[in-house]
């Protein structure tokens, strides 16, 4: 009799299953736009390729940085796998169980209903029966009170009375049959009564609480599931996250310096103490002949190599405001080593990839060869001359490159010879040791050592020897050289030359890329060692 209570709990129950799947629903979708977040931020931070930035991950800190990048990609990936374990195992079968349940629902209120419109049904049919014997028997009764009142009358035919007697007959025979009726009635409405009470509605009332118990375990299991889903990828967030841990530990400072050290070193040596000037003395100053600028009288070495660049150190380099040279001259030899490397590098691929061209070209043409009808072989010669002939050109570009480092990398000096040259600073040997170490720490252009400051040291070393040397002869060249390109010497110290121009050697290079020339009695001064081609006379180097 709680039919209607029934079906709104029943229906209430079914609301909470679509509520929950509802909420897994949106759960999914929060780990996926979560995931999809954590892909596009560890997107976002990946060093972009061929790029400085690319460079700057052959540091441990920033692999570390790369590694947490790639591990929050993996870990991404986890909640992705939440979200389509929740949909496939949880969302898509209480869909599908709710679908059921509802059927399985409807039906069995239906059978419910069938069954109190049946009872219904009954009920009416005892009623019109009881109403008809009710009927019946008050008609019977008033025909039997006529046929009496017939009969005690004198004055009625026989004929009449037995007319009346005929009808209270009938009447009592109808009554008797709607009462048998009526019995018959009761008693059928009484068997469908006691089964509908006692077996057809226990029976679908079973089946909705059957029905009902499901629901309630399945959604038992959904969250039971929906832990378990979230249990499994612990694991493996937790390798994601030991390996950012693990990658942090590898983080080697040392090894970072070390690569900074690598990457920024110049070859150099620092410089010695700067001698004390004492201008106490009066004297006539005058730099040796073997000092830099070697000109002869008074105030020439000041005009060649003071000025504003005078008295500054190394460290405080001063850029060459004009184009980068080709062969990164204006660079400190270990920094020019790189760049001359790096740039041979690109040079080989370079002639890696149109050789690889070439050869894919040589093979069509075979094809070509071997089935006309695919393309004219002439058609690719054109091709692939101007591939022979890029391959030459880059060629020759890498052969020059090759040959500025392996002059970088032959002069280079080893730290030996480098603490050998820094103590003939102070040893008290006179100009010329000053000189040689002064032209290890300088280059003319004052590109990338220090400026003329060790002019200074030249002339306090030459001072007690001003008399001697003040009127001595040039420098005797030691050779001669040959311009392989045209160099305009804008920079103090430097001296211009063309292509092809013959000159004679004074100073060789020692070590920093410059060679000292002269091309007549006042003009001389530095060129880059690449630029020319030195013949040194044996007998001079000898002696």
């Amino acid at each position: 009799d709680q039919f209607d209570n029934l079906e709104k709990h029943t229906q209430w129950g079914i609301d909470v299953l679509e509520k929950y799947i509802k909420f897994v629903k949106e759960r999914t979708e929060i780990e996926l736009s979560y995931a999809k977040q954590l892909r596009n931020l560890s997107k976002k931070y990946q060093p972009k390729k061929n790029s400085k930035e690319e460079e700057e991950y052959r540091y441990t800190s920033c692999k570390a940085f790369l590694s947490t990048l790639n591990e929050m990609n993996d870990y991404a990936g986890q909640h992705e796998v939440i979200s389509e374990n929740m949909t496939s195992q949880i969302t898509t079968d209480l869909a599908r169980f709710v679908q059921e349940l509802k059927q399985e629902r409807k039906s069995n209120f239906h059978d419910g209903r069938k069954a109190q419109q049946h009872m219904e049904t009954c009920w009416k049919q005892l009623e019109s029966s009881k109403r008809r014997f009710e009927r019946d028997c008050k008609e019977a009764d008033r025909a039997q009170q006529y046929f009496e009142k017939m009969d005690a009358d004198i004055n009625v035919t026989k004929a009449d009375v037995e007319k009346a007697r005929q009808q209270a007959q009938i009447r009592h025979q109808m009554a008797e049959d709607s009462k048998a009726d009526y019995s018959s009635s009761l008693q059928k409405f009484n068997q469908e009564q006691h089964e509908y009470y006692h077996t057809h509605i226990p029976s679908i009332f079973q089946k909705i609480q059957e029905m009902e118990e499901r629901r309630i375990v399945r959604i038992g299991e959904s969250m039971k599931t929906y832990a378990e889903v979230d249990r499994q990828v612990i694991p493996i967030i937790g390798k994601c996250l030991d390996g950012i841990v693990k990658a942090a530990e590898a983080i080697n400072q040392k090894s970072d310096s070390q690569l900074v050290i690598e990457a920024y070193k110049s070859g150099f040596e620092p410089p010695g103490d700067i001698e004390f000037e004492d201008y106490t003395q009066p004297m006539k100053r005058t730099v040796s002949d073997n000092s830099l600028s070697n000109s002869r009288g008074d105030g020439k070495p000041e005009l060649k190599f003071g000025g504003k660049s005078k008295g500054k150190l190394w460290p405080f380099i001063k850029k060459n405001k004009g184009a980068t040279p080709e062969d990164f001259s204006n660079l400190p030899p270990e920094q020019r080593r790189k760049k001359l490397q790096q740039k041979v590098d690109e040079l080989n691929k370079e002639i890696q990839k149109e050789m690889d061209q070439r050869d894919a070209i040589t093979k069509m043409k075979d094809v070509y060869l071997k089935n006309p009808q695919m393309g004219d072989p002439a058609s690719l010669d054109h091709k692939l001359t101007e591939v022979s002939q890029n391959i030459e050109k880059l060629r020759l570009e890498a052969q020059k490159f090759e040959a500025w480092l392996a002059e970088v990398e032959g002069r280079l000096p080893a730290r030996g010879e480098q603490a050998r040259r820094q103590s003939g600073m102070y040893d008290g040997q006179g100009a010329p040791t000053a000189n040689s170490c002064a032209q290890d720490r300088e280059s003319p252009d004052g590109s990338y050592t220090e400026e003329r400051s060790q002019e200074n040291e030249v002339k306090v070393l030459a001072t007690d020897f001003d008399d001697e040397f003040d009127d001595e002869e040039p420098l005797p060249a030691i050779g001669t050289c040959k311009a392989l390109y045209t160099f305009e010497g804008q920079n103090e110290g430097t001296i211009s030359v063309i292509e092809g121009e013959i000159l004679y050697v004074i100073e060789e290079d020692k070590g920093d890329g410059w060679t000292r020339i002269r091309r007549n009695e006042d003009e001389e001064g530095y060129v880059p060692t690449s630029y020319v081609e030195v013949y040194l006379d044996k007998n001079a180097k000898d002696s």
